[in-house]
């Protein structure tokens, strides 16, 4: 396959714990074409799960399965489900383009949010990494958030695209 290939793949499902697998293995599958090394792999699939669970966690505040038993799933007041959260993955010149959207709480000081160590539910035991660990595995980093709007993190990476074996031809 050829670095310049170009795909791309749009997910939206509901903020719950569980589905923050389901996106590690979507955007694994998505750039398992190119053949990344698993570095590369690793570190798509761990700055992917850092952003859906801030969504999950503080964009909807859904902590069932990360706060343990006894916590409900907040509900929103109209009683619908609990919120959806997109992502959508491109992939443009063997850059991979990775959008991860909420329409949760928003965040209200972007900066502050995004200082290693810095978390608002230490009663999860939350590290406060997750804004560190996307922009250390990833080649670019963006947030965008209002309050009561919700957020959008914007993640490349460029995907090296070597070949286990060269092409004789």
């Amino acid at each position: 396959m050829s670095g310049k290939m170009e795909n791309e793949m749009e997910l939206m499902f509901d903020a719950v714990s569980y589905n923050e697998g389901l996106a590690r293995v979507a955007v694994a599958a998505f750039v398992s074409n190119l053949n990344p090394t698993l570095e590369e792999l690793a570190d798509v699939k761990t700055a992917v799960s850092e952003a859906v669970t801030n969504a999950i966690i503080h964009g909807y505040g859904n902590v069932e399965g990360y706060a343990g038993k006894g916590r409900p799933v907040q509900q929103p007041a109209d009683g619908k489900k609990p919120g959806k959260v997109r992502m959508l993955c491109k992939l443009e010149r063997g850059v991979l383009k990775v959008l991860i959207e909420d329409r949760g709480k928003g965040i209200v000081n972007v900066g502050k949010a995004m200082e290693p160590l810095f978390t608002t539910r230490p009663d999860l035991e939350r590290s406060g990494m997750g804004f560190a660990f996307m922009e250390a595995f990833m080649d670019d980093l963006q947030v965008e958030s209002a309050p009561g709007v919700g957020t959008i993190v914007r993640m490349q990476k460029k995907m090296t695209n070597d070949p286990w074996i060269e092409d004789a031809r």
